[in-house]
């Protein structure tokens, strides 16, 4: 058993776990994770890797099999190439793991499980991997308590919400006068002067926002979860303020309209933090 963060590898069985839930994770990532964990700190060559897990009479396209790998074992574990935590690339030399590792080795060796698990294996090297965009299949996140969900989902999910905010801001910002006829309707004066600054003042402050959030997402900027830790509390209040926004609509669509439209928006600001805990778990 090899422990790193709240990673496990069962050598023997051949299960990565997260938290105790299992991941699944086909044989040949499995099996490079295996022999990085073997080293960690060390550099493992793309060479020692090819002659390890894919013989010299295995017809396949090793570098892309083993790139594919390699993504494979990223989204497992929620690493990133760019900012990596686990798993390091030395620019055509190979790779290193480089978080600690904790191992027990009773009954058998680390290289010993290693070597089973590549036994296992010698039937399936000469298929080719699944694509890179395939879902991993995984429980949850037990620590957060939340589903898990592919992370190219999530973060599609979030960057919707923030275009629909960025709509709201520019159509609003260009129906000012509408904006304040309407609430002139059923406010008075002052409260109609109100409802404008409000709108004038938080679609400004929004759109600068909501454009950093969508290039945050676009980017995969790994910072994200904690920024948006620490901002929350304005985006709830934000988004609350937005979310009365429907009872300006109420002479056209009645109140319960209004109520459900309202409803609905007050409940985004807390279903963006989730996409962002789901995308981003290290986002406590």
């Amino acid at each position: 058993m090899v422990r790193f963060g709240i990673f496990e590898l069962d050598l023997v069985v051949g299960e990565l776990r997260k938290s105790g839930v299992r991941i699944r994770l086909q044989e040949q990532p499995l099996q490079v994770l295996a022999m990085l964990l073997e080293r960690p700190g060390d550099v493992v060559t793309r060479d020692e890797l090819r002659q390890k897990l894919w013989p010299a009479d295995t017809f396949v396209d090793f570098d892309h099999s083993l790139n594919t790998a390699v993504n494979k074992i990223r989204e497992a574990l929620g690493d990133s190439a760019s900012s990596p935590r686990f798993v390091a690339t030395l620019a055509r030399r190979g790779y290193r793991f480089i978080a600690p590792v904790q191992r027990e080795e009773a009954p058998g060796s680390v290289s010993q499980a290693t070597g089973a698990m590549a036994q296992v294996g010698t039937g399936a090297a000469n298929q080719h991997l699944e694509s890179v965009s395939g879902p991993v299949s995984v429980r949850g996140y037990p620590e957060l308590d939340l589903p898990i969900a592919h992370r190219g989902v999530t973060r599609g999910l979030f960057t919707l919400i923030q275009v629909m905010y960025l709509i709201f801001y520019i159509e609003a910002l260009l129906h000012l006068q509408d904006v304040d006829r309407m609430a002139g309707s059923f406010l008075p004066d002052w409260g109609a002067l109100a409802t404008v600054v409000a709108v004038l003042v938080t679609a400004s402050v929004g759109v600068p926002l909501r454009c950093y959030l969508v290039s945050a997402v676009g980017f995969d900027y790994r910072g994200l979860g904690k920024k948006f830790r620490k901002v929350f509390p304005f985006v709830l209040l934000l988004d609350g303020l937005w979310g009365i926004a429907p009872f300006l609509l109420m002479p056209k669509i009645g109140l319960g309209a209004a109520l459900a439209a309202t409803a609905g928006l007050l409940y985004l600001p807390f279903s963006e933090r989730t996409l962002i805990r789901m995308a981003y778990p290290d986002a406590r």
